[in-house]
């Protein structure tokens, strides 16, 4: 995963700091790309292994459709409510589908931790729930900027 920061590299997240953000946090912002070239942005739950972001998404979307023609994404989670409290990450590249469209539960050894631990974090079970509508996306970022104006220095 390649991280690409010219500006601010004194405000990003650690590797450490990143994961445990991504982990923590439960919704995300996905950018897609339309017919016309604009961008269009709804929020998604999701999954960070370590390495890529698992997005749960509805197949009759709108954001199945562009992603089914332009897979180029970016996603932005973040946090913060006061101006020195914003942090947050954008991971930028191709989504990918993995498993089963919609999926229905059909073994698939590649989803089994990310199906582990989706129903954890929002449900609060242990089985992932299919309920024939959504499917699982996969992006391996190309790009990963971070921030956390937490770090800046006190400039009062």
């Amino acid at each position: 995963m390649a991280t690409t920061q010219r500006r601010g590299r004194r405000i990003m997240l650690t590797d450490e700091e990143r994961d445990v953000f991504l982990t923590e946090r439960r919704t995300c912002r996905v950018a897609t790309v339309g017919a016309d070239g604009h961008p269009h942005v709804g929020a998604l739950w999701f999954v960070w292994d370590g390495t890529s972001i698992w997005l749960y998404s509805l197949t009759r979307s709108l954001r199945w459709a562009q992603l089914h023609r332009d897979p180029r994404v970016a996603v932005v989670v973040d946090d913060g409510d006061e101006y020195g409290e914003l942090r947050g990450v954008e991971l930028r590249g191709e989504a990918v589908p993995v498993g089963e469209i919609p999926r229905t539960g059909e073994p698939c050894p590649e989803l089994a931790a990310v199906e582990a631990l989706f129903p954890v974090k929002y449900f609060g079970i242990d089985a992932m729930p299919h309920d024939g509508r959504h499917a699982w996306l996969r992006l391996t970022p190309a790009t990963v900027v971070s921030w956390d104006f937490r770090k800046l220095p006190d400039l009062g």
